[in-house]
C-alpha cells in the first residue's frame, strides 16, 4: 500500500490518497476540498479511482466529495450514518466556517463498524469511533500498520467534542477501547497535522485519561 497526505483548505486536513501498488487502483479519504489539486495528484501517480471514503461529515473533510465523485464516476462511501445530520447541514456548515457554498448529499453506502473496505489488494477494517462527531469512523490497514483516523486522535491532542453531537466521554471511549488495542507499533494518519504512533499517543497525549 502508499498513501500520500494532501494538505487542503484553510483547515489544513489531510486528504489522503491512498493506492494498491500492484492494481493501480487508489481511492480518497476525506477529500474536503482544492479538487484540482487532488486531481493532479491522481494524474501524477497514474491511478485509476474507485472511491470516495469519508471518516466523518464536517466540511473540511468532505467539501471536494461530489465534484471528485461525479468527475471519476465513482462511489462515496462512509461515514457511518449517525453523521447523516452533518451532510444534511453542509449548506449551513459553509456559512459558518466561511467556505464556499456546499449542497446537502449523501453517501452511496454508509458503513458500519465491522466493515471491510477493499482498493486493490488492500484491505481496511472500519472501526467506529463516535465522540468528534456520531457517525465518525476510522479505517485500519492490518496488513500496512496504519490506521487513517481522521479528527479522533492528533499528534499530541484529540478531536473537538463541543460541536453538537459531540461527546467528550464517548471520544475517550473510543480512542481507548477502539484505537489503543490495534497496538503501539500503528502508525496513526490524522485528519489535521503530523503522523504519529498509537504507542507515543497512549504514552504521552496529555488530552486521554
Amino acid at each position: 500500500m502508499k498513501y500520500l497526505k494532501i494538505p487542503v483548505t484553510p483547515f489544513q486536513q489531510n486528504c489522503s490518497l491512498i493506492w494498491c501498488e500492484q492494481t493501480k487502483e487508489c481511492v480518497l479519504v476525506d477529500p474536503g476540498g482544492e479538487v484540482p489539486k487532488l486531481m493532479a495528484a491522481i494524474e501524477k501517480e497514474g491511478l485509476k479511482p474507485i472511491a470516495v471514503w469519508l471518516t466523518h461529515g464536517h466540511l473540511d473533510h468532505v467539501g471536494g466529495t461530489m465534484p471528485i465523485a461525479e468527475h471519476y464516476q465513482v462511489p462515496v462511501i462512509g461515514p457511518h450514518k449517525g453523521d447523516a445530520y452533518w451532510l444534511d447541514g453542509l449548506p449551513i456548515q459553509s456559512r459558518q466556517f466561511g467556505f464556499p457554498p456546499h449542497e446537502a448529499f449523501r453517501p452511496t453506502q454508509w458503513l458500519q463498524h465491522g466493515d471491510t473496505l477493499s482498493v486493490g489488494t488492500e484491505s481496511f477494517e472500519v472501526y467506529h469511533t463516535p465522540g468528534h462527531t456520531p457517525g465518525h469512523v476510522v479505517l485500519f490497514n492490518r496488513q500496512a500498520h496504519i490506521v487513517f483516523v481522521g479528527d479522533v486522535l492528533f499528534d499530541g491532542g484529540v478531536g473537538r467534542t463541543d460541536f453538537p453531537g459531540g461527546n467528550h466521554q464517548q471520544l475517550m471511549n473510543s480512542i481507548k477501547q477502539q484505537l489503543w488495542p490495534l497496538g503501539d507499533h500503528i502508525t496513526v494518519v490524522p485528519g489535521h497535522g503530523p503522523n504519529t504512533t498509537i504507542g507515543d499517543e497512549r504514552r504521552t497525549n496529555p488530552f486521554v485519561h
